[in-house]
């Protein structure tokens, strides 16, 4: 057996079978086979695909690429919650600490940013003096003290997908699939959580594009996770436009700490509000949706989860007074801002209207604009600069005029500021009636209604 033909027989359509997906994901863990030769393989993977039965097997043996993390010494069930990706997507530091706050525990390992995404772990490294990196001592310490601890990947934990991960981001082999199931599911089950809730992203900001590829990759997930004997349920959610007001990673974390306080953009703090009560009933804490919903308004009406995310920050080394006082956050040095005019002006057949509708996005292109900003990563050793973003003052199915502000972006090389603006500006769709209609969360699978 040797890499090439492995390759090649992926590359022309075949099947693969357990002892031949095992020596590639060894192999390149252990470093016999590299970076160029793993890059043709995961081509050939984006290309031709997988069926189910490959996809759990890769799944697996990134799984048991390194240790399984025991989290037998944690009360409670564990719940874990993952996305798929999008554009300002922060749900991880709203849904957290809700869930803490209610006595269910939460053990999380996130990513870093991929592609033109963000990531957890680098949105809470804007926190000064956060630590995302513990030993796993501390880390099962911490979920039994408050209930609540979000770390990175170690490099024990499914070490496949960590090295896998960062190469799919810089070969263009992000959006398949079964490379994704194959990731996300790989942490999940590595990490040892009893049940998983699953954000799945659809839209032009997301990697699935469509419905029908969303509910596919839901779907493989679901039945991954039930095969593995955990509880897992999936939300297929929207990602035709950011999520919220802010991209960015210290931006990001100001608007998760509003969200805590019921000041949340509403379709953040729906997504955020759907994923926490499926949490909860995984979890056991509640019966039903409905009352599951009911707990997740009360702890944030009554400040206790947004107490959590402090005692969550402080737990981790990070000052807490800045989530009360987000003014002392580093603020980048320059700012533009966006206006309607400036919409008009990038579409030739709007240039003469006073007014008009915001009715689709090109959110890829809104993820590239903070990209560009250097807000995400060109490269897999890229360094982020935290203050960099966007903030939206407007989304779709909202009217403009000339004067209004649609956003403003943050940058701290004016050359990128520039080059930035212009993606941001040609990004959006106009029409003079308002043609928007798009719900926020489309479907919710379980093993049920696979």
């Amino acid at each position: 057996m040797n890499t090439y033909d492995i390759i090649m027989k992926k590359r022309d359509g075949n099947a693969l079978d357990k002892e031949e997906i095992t020596y590639i994901v060894d192999g390149y863990t252990n470093g016999s086979i590299p970076d160029y030769q793993m890059a043709a393989f995961l081509m050939a993977v984006y290309f031709q695909g997988m069926n189910h039965e490959e996809t759990t097997m890769l799944t697996m043996a990134m799984a048991d690429s390194g240790d399984r993390l025991d989290l037998s010494a944690i009360n409670g069930i564990k719940v874990d919650k993952h996305s798929t990706g999008g554009v300002g997507d922060k749900t991880s530091l709203i849904v957290g600490p809700i869930i803490a706050s209610l006595g269910v525990p939460v053990a999380k390992m996130s990513g870093r940013g991929l592609g033109h995404t963000g990531g957890t772990i680098d949105k809470l490294e804007g926190i000064p003096g956060f630590c995302t990196s513990i030993s796993e001592e501390d880390f099962i310490r911490q979920v039994n003290e408050t209930g609540l601890s979000i770390v990175g990947q170690t490099a024990n934990l499914a070490p496949a997908d960590k090295k896998i991960y960062a190469l799919r981001d810089v070969t263009a082999t992000v959006d398949n699939v079964s490379l994704i199931a194959a990731s996300i599911m790989s942490k999940k089950l590595a990490a040892g959580a009893d049940a998983i809730v699953l954000d799945v992203k659809v839209g032009s900001g997301a990697f699935m594009k469509t419905l029908d590829d969303a509910r596919l990759l839901a779907k493989t997930m679901v039945a991954i996770g039930t095969l593995a004997g955990k509880d897992t349920t999936a939300v297929i959610t929207d990602m035709n436009e950011p999520l919220g007001n802010a991209v960015g990673n210290i931006l990001e974390v100001q608007e998760a700490v509003e969200c805590l306080q019921g000041k949340g953009e509403k379709r953040l703090m729906e997504v955020s509000k759907v994923l926490s009560a499926h949490m909860l009933v995984a979890a056991k804490k509640a019966e039903d949706y409905e009352e599951a919903m009911k707990l997740v308004d009360d702890v944030i009406a009554s400040g206790k989860a947004f107490e959590k995310m402090k005692e969550f920050v402080a737990a981790q080394h990070g000052d807490a007074s800045y989530l009360d006082n987000m003014e002392q956050f580093e603020q980048a040095a320059f700012t533009k801002v966006v206006t309607g005019k400036d919409i008009f002006m990038a579409d030739s057949d709007t240039i003469n209207w006073e007014s008009g509708y915001l009715t689709a996005c090109n959110n890829q292109e809104i993820g590239m604009s903070s990209l560009v900003l250097g807000g995400g990563r060109e490269t897999k050793d890229s360094e982020i600069d935290l203050t960099v973003g966007i903030r939206l003052q407007k989304h779709l199915g909202d009217r403009i005029d000339e004067s209004d502000e649609v956003a403003i972006l943050y940058g701290n090389d004016e050359n990128k500021l520039e080059s930035a603006y212009q993606r941001f500006v040609n990004a959006y769709t106009l029409s003079k009636d308002n043609t928007f209609n798009n719900q926020i969360v489309y479907e919710v699978i379980t093993k049920a209604n696979l």
